[in-house]
């Protein structure tokens, strides 16, 4: 890839996209552009293929999705299959029709089956039942990821797929109504130390175990497999290593620095029992991640308090 090549990165201000850019730009990449929603809708099939026929972009991430928690997942599913596909199969269509270099779309490990083999290899997709918390969301992006391998089967593309686990840090959705469980520990506890709570409540037993990956070393492994990756398999990208949610809430609350109690409400859902990826195949390419949990927990920390007003809340 060259310095000044053009790349879009699609859901450029989001978690994902907007470390995928900080990362480009670190590496001296120049040429980097992006859209609001405001200003190109990727649903909409006839303004996509304006801004390919206007940006002639020559290397694309799609980093854009809609996103949320079991929450979210439960209670409006139609809207997560169909807003996810029409992006995908718009972006991964109109890369191909213009002749675009590289492509990476991003899926995401709870794609893989619920009871999948732990760690989960490459080769588990598609193996079993989904689970049923986020099962929309994950057939949406099954259906991207074996796009782009369908592509480079029949066309030769060189679209490219990786599967981060679950990510966090600067740019994250704080909201409570539909955010992942690291952001939502992070808000509640933060709001319970200000407003000097007795207790936090938590959903689920706290039993389930899950791996957590700093935004910016997922980042890092994107421009790398852009770089130097053109296989047809997806790659894994995490760390490789797990917790339990009961570990991550008292991790999270001793750098929040709330002293209250915690309360588990074993009403609610607990998700996916287990969920740790198998990343000897990136490891074996040449790339492992840098930032480890505690360091990274608080760097995000450290964000969310610094930029309160603007995050999404």
């Amino acid at each position: 890839m060259n310095k000044d090549a053009k790349i879009y990165v699609a859901g450029h201000r989001g978690l994902v996209g907007s470390a995928i850019v900080r990362n480009l730009q670190s590496k001296g990449y120049t040429n980097i552009i992006g859209r609001t929603h405001a200003e190109l809708d990727l649903t909409d099939q006839a303004a996509v293929r304006s801004f390919f026929e206007e940006e002639k972009p020559e290397y694309v991430v799609l980093a854009a999705a809609k996103v949320g928690g079991i929450n979210a997942n439960n209670t409006t599913p139609a809207d997560f299959a169909y807003i996810n596909m029409q992006i995908q199969c718009n972006v991964i269509k109109c890369a191909h029709d213009h002749q675009v270099k590289k492509l990476l779309f991003l899926g995401s490990t709870c794609i893989y089956p619920r009871m999948a083999p732990q760690p989960i290899p490459e080769d588990a997709l598609l193996t079993g039942p989904l689970e049923v918390t986020n099962e929309a969301y994950a057939i949406a992006k099954i259906s991207g990821l074996e796009m782009c391998k369908f592509f480079k089967m029949q066309y030769g593309d060189d679209f490219i797929s990786c599967m981060p686990t679950n990510l966090y840090g600067p740019h994250d959705n704080y909201d409570l109504n539909n955010s992942h469980v690291m952001p939502a520990m992070i808000r509640k506890f933060h709001e319970a130390k200000v407003n000097k709570a007795d207790h936090v409540e938590l959903w689920g037993s706290g039993k389930p175990l899950r791996e957590f990956l700093y935004v910016d070393d997922m980042a890092d492994a994107c421009v790398f497999l852009l770089e130097n990756y053109s296989g047809l398999t997806h790659v894994n990208i995490g760390t490789g290593k797990e917790v339990t949610i009961r570990e991550l809430a008292e991790t999270v609350k001793r750098i929040v620095g709330y002293e209250g109690d915690i309360v588990w409400n074993a009403d609610m859902p607990d998700g996916t029992p287990r969920k740790l990826t198998d990343v000897n195949y990136l490891h074996s390419l040449g790339w492992k991640h840098k930032v480890d949990l505690e360091e990274g927990v608080k760097l995000a920390y450290d964000w969310f308090t610094e930029n309160i007003d603007q995050a999404k809340l």
